[in-house]
C-alpha cells in the first residue's frame, strides 16, 4: 500500500511538471522514460528500506532519552544512599545488582492455586529486597528503609524498560523488520512518557513527599488522627470510631513510610480469623483517568478498588463474596504520571469531597448498628496517621 502511493504520487509529480508525452519527438525518446519512472522503481525496491532508516533514527533519538532517564536514576539513588546512609563502603556495586534484581512468575496452567502461589513468590520478592537493603544500610528505621526501596524499585523499572527498547531497537536494526519497528515506533510515546514519570518519582520519594496514589491513605489517616492504632497485618493500622450509630473500622498502610500495607491479608485475619462482624466494605483509590477526563476527578462504583498483579484483590473479593459483604469503591481519577510524582493541586483539592462521599456512602449504605471497613488503598509516602 505504502510503495503504491509512493508509485501514484510519483506519476501525479510526472504529470504535473510535463511527464513524457505521447506527441511530438520526446515520445520517441527513451531517456525520458527512464528519467520519470526511475524514482518509481526505486521507491518500489528500496522504499521499505528508507522507511526503515527512517523509524530506526527516530526510535534511536527515543533510546537515547531513555538511556540518559535510567544512567540519571541510577546516579540519584547511588547519591541518595551514600549522602543519607552514611556507609561504610561505597553502595554502587550493591545498587548496581539490585537493578537487575527480577521475579519470576509462577507457571499458570493450573490456575487453581495460582494467586497462592504468585502471593508466595511477590511476598519472597519483598523480603528479599527488605533485607538486601537491610543489610546495605543498617540502622535506619522501617520508614527510612521503605523509602530506599521506593527509590530503587522507581530505577530498576526505569532500567528494565530502557533494556527491553533496547532489545527491539537492536533486533529492528539487525533483521530491518518493518513489523517490528512500527510497533516500537508506536509504543515509544507512552513509554518515554512512563519513564519521565518514574524519574519524577525518585525526587518524590527523596523527600518523603505524599503523591498522587496517596490520596487514599491521606484521606481515612485523617479519619485516624486521635484514635489508638493497632497493627492488623504487616505495615497495615486498624482503628475503630462511632459515627451516627455505625462502628467504623479504618484502615491504611502505616506511614509515613512509602509502602502500600497488605490489606487483603488484614481483611482475612480480621474477618476469619477474629470473627470481626463487617456489613460493608468501602474502598478509597486512586483511578487511572482516560484522555480528556480532568485530574482529580471523583467517582463511585462498587467492587474492589485496588492495584498490583491481583493477589490482594483476590483476598478482599473472597473474603466479600463468602461472607456477602458488599463492597463499595470512590475513586479519585489521574493520570499514571500524576500517580507517582508528587501530589498535585487538583488531586489535594478533591481531599474534603472524597471524604464528604466517604460520610455519605456509610450514612446511605448502611443501618444504625451495622459495621462499616473504610480503606484507604495506595502508597502511604510522607501520610501519617
Amino acid at each position: 500500500m505504502l510503495l503504491g502511493g509512493l508509485g501514484f504520487y510519483a506519476l501525479q509529480l510526472g504529470a504535473l511538471f510535463g511527464g513524457p508525452s505521447s506527441s511530438g519527438s520526446d515520445a520517441n525518446n527513451p531517456w525520458m522514460y527512464i528519467v520519470w519512472f526511475a524514482p518509481i522503481v526505486v521507491l518500489m525496491l528500496y522504499g521499505q528500506k528508507f522507511q526503515s532508516y527512517m523509524i530506526l533514527s527516530d526510535v534511536s533519538k527515543s533510546l537515547a532519552k531513555l538511556k540518559t532517564m535510567k544512567e540519571e536514576a541510577r546516579d540519584e539513588a547511588i547519591k541518595y544512599v551514600k549522602e543519607y546512609v552514611k556507609l561504610p563502603s561505597d553502595p554502587t556495586s550493591n545498587i548496581d545488582k539490585f537493578l537487575e534484581y527480577f521475579a519470576i512468575m509462577p507457571v499458570d496452567i493450573d490456575p487453581s492455586g495460582l494467586v497462592s502461589k504468585l502471593d508466595h513468590v511477590m511476598r519472597t520478592k519483598d523480603e528479599r529486597i527488605r533485607s538486601e537493603v537491610r543489610k546495605m544500610a543498617s540502622g535506619i528505621d522501617e520508614s527510612d528503609i521503605s523509602r530506599i526501596e521506593n527509590i530503587l524499585e522507581a530505577a530498576t523499572a526505569l532500567n528494565s524498560i530502557y533494556k527491553v527498547v533496547r532489545h527491539f531497537y537492536l533486533m529492528g536494526k539487525r533483521t530491518t523488520s518493518m513489523f517490528v519497528l512500527v510497533q516500537l515506533q508506536m509504543a515509544m510515546p507512552m513509554l518515554l512518557q512512563e519513564a519521565e514519570a518514574l524519574k519524577n518519582a525518585i525526587g518524590a520519594f527523596k523527600k518523603g513527599q505524599p503523591i498522587g496514589d496517596s490520596i487514599g491513605p491521606m484521606v481515612v489517616g485523617k479519619m485516624m488522627l486521635g484514635k489508638e492504632k493497632q497493627l492488623v497485618a504487616r505495615e497495615t493500622v486498624l482503628c475503630e470510631q462511632e459515627f451516627m450509630k455505625r462502628k467504623i473500622y479504618l484502615m491504611k498502610a502505616e506511614g509515613p513510610g512509602g509502602t502500600v500495607g497488605r490489606p487483603g491479608e488484614a481483611i482475612v485475619r480480621l474477618v476469619q480469623e477474629l470473627g470481626t462482624k463487617i456489613d460493608t466494605i468501602i474502598m478509597v483509590d486512586a483511578a487511572l483517568k482516560l484522555e480528556g477526563e480532568k485530574t482529580g476527578e471523583i467517582a463511585e462504583g462498587v467492587g474492589a478498588a485496588i492495584g498490583g498483579i491481583g493477589v490482594e484483590k483476590y483476598q478482599i473479593e473472597e473474603v466479600a463474596t463468602r461472607f456477602s459483604i458488599p463492597v463499595y469503591a470512590i475513586v479519585v481519577k489521574q493520570s499514571i504520571q500524576d500517580a507517582i510524582t508528587i501530589m498535585r493541586k487538583e488531586i489535594a483539592e478533591s481531599f474534603d469531597k472524597v471524604t464528604e462521599e466517604v460520610y455519605s456512602t456509610i450514612q446511605d449504605k448502611t443501618e444504625e448498628g451495622q459495621s462499616v471497613l473504610v480503606i484507604g488503598v495506595g502508597n502511604t509516602i510522607g501520610v501519617a496517621q
